[in-house]
């Protein structure tokens, strides 16, 4: 959470916040600050501080590293820990805050988004106020998104996507976010959380598949069956489902059976039990995939967009969603198709 508040503090002041990535090379960060004339950075753990460390004389605009929470920090005056951070603040009069705050315009630049280097070195994506505002509200608007969801955060905060999901879309919709601390105990935070709503890269809904599918292979005999059906069941009802339509009485007798026998005790094992919306994006997800978690009564919709448009530009809506495609465009977005096919 301290990267949450410490960016929303950045933007409220008339600041930008940039994300700069754990897996980031000491070389990167120092690539990042620069580039960035960041006067601070906020780091979880004295590992990353290393990094900075080691190339602290080639950063001339950095004059403070923050560790986060739980992080004892070191004997250094430029490096403060996250309560002594806190406490600058509390000689600032709340006025002078206001006044930064009603300052600023909707075309000011909030958010830095480094894109991943493939064509170089990294570069930055500006997002305005207003960029961020819009996207969050045509996203929610989609995805009917109410004060009820509760979403469970993991993913890097520096990815457009997380941070839609976890900051800026959660404010816009008062939504409840909890915290994956080790991406690791990814599974473990999930059965605790039981989000409403998830978002996950391709490769995560793999590995949820490979577990799965792991765990099916040691049935056999009636039990193998009854799985076998159940799944023939889950995938009519969500192909049905995924154009808009309901099944019929006995179908749907059916998949109350299947869901009692089988669908139930997978969503509640995975940590899906009260899920509403399941969301793949950042890349392409196999169609195979998706037909797994269909056939155990679970429509992953998927989304397509990139840094440059604050993250979502079309988007499968539930009850309205093709395998294999991104789905329809966003409103107020517009899509062209090149002459490539791309």
């Amino acid at each position: 959470p301290e990267w949450t508040v410490s960016a929303l503090a950045a933007m409220r002041i008339g600041g930008i916040a940039a994300g700069v990535y754990t897996t980031n090379s000491p070389a990167e960060v120092a690539y990042i600050v620069n580039h960035a004339e960041a006067p601070l950075i906020v780091v979880d753990s004295l590992a990353q501080l290393a990094k900075l460390e080691e190339k602290w004389g080639e950063m001339p605009s950095l004059k403070y590293a923050v560790l986060m929470d739980g992080v004892d920090a070191p004997d250094d005056d430029g490096v403060l820990g996250w309560q002594d951070f806190l406490a600058r603040g509390d000689d600032v009069a709340e006025s002078e805050i206001d006044e930064r705050l009603d300052a600023l315009r909707p075309d000011q630049v909030a958010d830095f988004i480094y894109t991943s280097g493939t064509t170089g070195p990294p570069k930055a994506v500006m997002l305005t106020h207003d960029n961020l505002v819009f996207t969050a509200g045509i996203l929610g608007d989609a995805v009917d998104v109410t004060s009820d969801e509760v979403m469970l955060s993991y993913l890097p905060l520096s990815h457009i996507a997380e941070q839609m999901a976890s900051i800026h879309l959660a404010i816009a919709r008062s939504y409840t976010v909890h915290y994956c601390h080790d991406g690791l105990k990814l599974a473990d935070y999930l059965r605790e959380v039981r989000p409403t709503s998830f978002f996950g890269v391709p490769r995560v809904w793999e590995r949820f598949e490979s577990v799965v599918t792991d765990q099916f292979s040691e049935a056999t005999g009636a039990k193998a069956a009854i799985l076998t059906w159940a799944r023939g069941i889950g995938s009519q009802v969500t192909a049905l489902r995924n154009r808009g339509e309901e099944p019929g009485r006995l179908l749907a007798l059916q998949y109350q059976l299947a869901d009692r026998l089988v669908f139930a005790k997978i969503h509640e094992a995975m940590g899906f039990s009260r899920h509403r919306v399941l969301i793949s994006g950042a890349a392409p997800v196999p169609p195979a995939t998706l037909e797994f978690f269909a056939s155990l009564g679970m429509t992953i919709v998927e989304l397509y967009g990139q840094s440059e448009d604050s993250g979502p530009a079309t988007y499968n809506r539930p009850r309205n969603t093709k395998i294999g495609t991104v789905g329809t465009k966003l409103r107020g977005t517009e899509v062209e198709i090149a002459d490539d096919g791309e």
